[in-house]
């Protein structure tokens, strides 16, 4: 069953530079040499993206991709050259200032690289500033921003100034405000790029926790593939302001639509995207060690279905689908699949 598109663009440009905005009335369709010859930086060409109900939509790309200006078109932070952008079925480029003003405050969540914390608020009122700038009274801010604050797992540093956190509190801070207002539609621009290997680790566990129980839209901006294929159910891969692909990480491994897209994702270890429906096999006898769902990933079930000298079954929505066997997961782990 599909789901319902939340956020849609189409044929979306975003020209920089001398008569940019009327430059497409004359030439619709340029490529890149065009816009060079005049003079023109095309930081987004074309493109089209439908981001459905709940899920967690990656864009990446190398810096200069095009990436967070895409995204700060869709949320129309930056206004777009051309094209048509819809949220709930309205078009944000028709909307008054006050209008968009308003879906920001009540619907849209955003969360930067930079935590931009206000140094001489605590963590409970940083986290309450929304609300209080919606003029919600202050005992009902701060009820709704305690809870926020026990979900993102600081609670007891309520009272904390951003200077007593570190780097990983204050980017949990950013997100808690970002949710306190329950926004449907959630924008993160790599908000764990500032951080060490070790702490941004943690923020994607924790990020993976706040979703599976929030359920949230998303979409969530990276330079790392495997940030990316950890925490996507679709990725938009970017080069040079246009879209390349959008896929499901296993897709975009197993059926690279650009030889760019093949050399982005080259050194990706398969058994981190390949799953097991992909792979099963049709039954080949009664006896069986157990079963796997048919989107668990083989680096999740290696060492189980490799220790054992019988198949497992491979379920999907309650029904046996096939079978995978020690031999099919070894040939993904050393790339024969």
């Amino acid at each position: 069953m599909k789901k319902t598109t939340l956020l849609e663009c189409r044929d979306v440009w975003k020209l920089y530079g001398p008569a940019a905005d009327g430059y497409l009335s004359q030439n619709p369709s340029p490529d890149s040499n065009d816009l060079k010859k005049a003079g023109l930086i095309g930081a987004v060409r074309a493109a089209n993206v439908e981001i459905r109900q709940g899920e967690i939509f990656v864009i990446m790309g190398l810096s200069g991709s095009g990436k967070s200006t895409l995204v700060r078109c869709l949320s129309r932070l930056v206004e777009s050259t051309a094209g048509e952008i819809f949220f709930e079925g309205k078009n944000l480029l028709d909307m008054s200032a006050e209008e968009l003003i308003e879906i920001r405050r009540t619907k849209m969540g955003m969360v930067f690289q930079q935590f931009a914390l206000l140094p001489h608020l605590t963590v409970l009122e940083n986290t309450a500033f929304p609300l209080d700038v919606q003029g919600v009274d202050r005992t009902t801010r701060e009820a709704r921003a305690r809870e926020v604050i026990e979900l993102v797992g600081l609670k007891g540093r309520e009272n904390y100034y951003p200077r007593e956190l570190s780097g990983g509190q204050q980017q949990r801070v950013g997100i808690a405000r970002s949710l306190v207002v329950e926004p449907d539609l959630w924008f993160l621009d790599e908000p764990f790029s500032a951080l060490d290997p070790l702490i941004r680790r943690e923020m994607q566990d924790e990020f993976m926790r706040l979703q599976n129980m929030l359920h949230k839209t998303i979409v969530f901006i990276t330079h790392d593939f495997d940030e990316a294929i950890r925490l996507a159910d679709r990725i938009a891969v970017m080069k040079d302001g246009a879209i390349q692909q959008i896929a499901t990480p296993e897709e975009l491994v197993l059926n690279p639509a650009t030889e760019y897209v093949a050399e982005f994702t080259r050194h990706v270890s398969r058994s981190k995207v390949i799953t097991a429906g992909s792979v099963a096999t049709p039954l080949s006898g009664d006896s069986f060690a157990g079963s796997v769902q048919h989107n668990d990933l083989i680096d999740s079930i290696a060492d189980q279905v490799e220790s054992s000298e019988t198949p497992f079954q491979v379920m999907q929505d309650g029904e046996v689908i096939g079978q995978i066997t020690r031999q099919t997961v070894v040939d993904v782990l050393v790339g024969r699949r």
